[in-house]
């Protein structure tokens, strides 16, 4: 075994189907797709095409941004600004485009100054040596007092000339489907074959697994770890923008919080928080499952102050069975 796979800790012993069956990804998805009938059976809402259509849009600006995360968390890091970022995004472009300038020249703006606050994370982080949870922490306050200056901390409503072109972005469907769920689907295809085909993917996971050993076999990490972060924020970027267009307004609240879900999502869907595992695809079931509990609770009548109960013991549950699952594989 050389070093490099010695860093990246990946395993591909054992047949086809003791894989599947010793994958978190699959009981996670198992466990979504029980809960759905099971809400079918129970209510007369939750199968209904409005229920099942919003059950979709939500989870999708959770599943991008956890995309993101998982990224993060597989290099061994974390990042609690991905919040921040998100009403920073979306705050850019409602601001810019009220001010009467195009959506394309707005949408990128939003995602550089999403980009900027992933290239500082990243450069105090790999450069300067802080720890990622204080960074990240000092930037989840910082990103989202700059949305409050940037709209005086009142909310935006009207987007200029392209108005109907951002809700139609971000609230709008295509074939039935929500159009933040093509985005999803399309990032998600992107860094599954990213993660597993390509050089930098193959980085992430080798820093995450053992970052000495990876700067013993010659990769930049700390080029790679600055990468890593823009590439989160960028997503937050991305559901930023998307959010926009779907809630039709823009206050300094959205977002808040949202970091405990994408982080739940991302480590329901086997992201190993010591760094090293991680997938697009468990990152994308994670925040279903996710996006079905919260929905189940609002259909069953349970008070949404429950949610954070749930998401808090799911979050204990997917750690303990990792850890179970790395204790049974060491034996």
């Amino acid at each position: 075994m050389t070093t490099l796979e010695q860093a990246i800790g990946h395993s591909q012993h054992g047949s086809p189907f003791s894989r599947i069956f010793n994958s978190q990804i699959f009981w996670v998805f198992l466990a979504a797709l029980l809960a759905c009938v099971a809400l079918s059976l129970l209510t007369d809402s939750f199968a209904t095409q409005r229920n099942l259509f919003n059950v979709t849009r939500n989870f999708a600006f959770v599943g991008l941004i956890a995309i993101g995360m998982t990224t993060v968390i597989a290099s061994g890091g974390i990042d609690l600004s991905v919040g921040s970022t998100v009403v920073l995004s979306a705050m850019v472009i409602s601001v810019l485009m009220s001010s009467g300038n195009p959506f394309w020249i707005s949408a990128i703006a939003a995602l550089v100054a999403a980009g900027i606050v992933g290239a500082i994370n990243g450069t105090l982080i790999a450069y300067v040596g802080m720890p990622a949870f204080v960074v990240t922490l000092g930037m989840l306050s910082a990103a989202r007092s700059l949305a409050m200056v940037l709209s005086n901390n009142k909310m935006i409503w009207e987007f200029g000339p392209d108005h109907d072109l951002l809700l139609w972005v971000g609230g709008g469907s295509t074939l039935g489907l929500p159009h933040p769920i093509y985005v999803l689907g399309l990032l998600a295809v992107v860094m599954s074959v990213v993660f597993r085909w390509t050089r930098w993917g193959q980085y992430v996971f080798a820093i995450g697994g053992n970052e000495q050993a990876a700067t013993l076999t010659g990769i930049p990490v700390k080029r790679i770890k600055v990468s890593i972060y823009v590439f989160s924020a960028m997503t937050a970027g991305v559901a930023g923008i998307l959010m926009a267009g779907w809630l039709g307004s823009v206050t300094t609240n959205l977002g808040q919080a949202m970091e405990l879900t994408v982080i739940a999502a991302a480590v329901i869907g086997g992201a190993n928080l010591a760094g090293g595992q991680g997938t697009a695809l468990g990152a994308v079931i994670g925040a279903l499952l996710i996006e079905v509990i919260r929905n189940s609770l609002i259909l069953l009548g349970i008070s949404t102050f429950w949610q954070g109960m749930f998401i808090g013991c799911f979050i204990v549950i997917a750690v303990a069975f990792d850890r179970v699952r790395n204790l049974r594989s060491l034996d």
